[in-house]
């Protein structure tokens, strides 16, 4: 099984482009935090940076909601990639092929699109696999119905 789920933020913005049949394609960075594990340095966090693809869909919705520092949550796959260039070096490469994106963030009081420079947040469920996404949490801290 090949599947990864990571949680970071978004190091550039999606870069959209279509193949010759007309097909979206994304390509974006991810910043995640990495607890360090060492005896002389506990507490401290180190980061992973992971190039991300997204296709169809899911590529359009990247570009037109996240942009550079967007919180997200991204499951996928891993993908290695390699190729030899003109003069026979060998090239590798790790990317994350997205299958679903979420935005991690608090939900906006703005509109549906990101045009209000608040970055990571929630617009309209925040889930982009099917666009079905979207939950019953109600997420206004003004809400006092909890008992405790």
């Amino acid at each position: 099984m090949n599947k990864v789920i990571l949680s970071g933020n978004l190091t550039r913005d999606p870069e959209v482009r279509y193949t010759q049949s007309g097909t979206a394609y994304a390509k974006m960075g991810i910043a995640v935090n990495r607890p360090y594990s060492s005896k002389n340095t506990e507490g401290q966090t180190t980061v992973d940076f992971f190039n991300m693809t997204s296709w169809g869909k899911t590529a359009e919705f990247c570009q037109r909601y996240l942009k550079k520092g967007s919180s997200v949550i991204v499951e996928g796959r891993i993908e290695n990639n390699n190729y030899e260039d003109k003069n026979g070096v060998k090239h590798y490469s790790v990317d994350i092929h997205v299958d679903n994106i979420e935005f991690a963030g608090r939900k906006s009081s703005g509109g549906g699109d990101n045009s209000s420079g608040d970055s990571g947040n929630n617009y309209g469920g925040g889930n982009y696999e099917n666009n079905s996404g979207g939950s019953n949490y109600n997420d206004n801290p003004d809400d006092v119905d909890v008992p405790f």
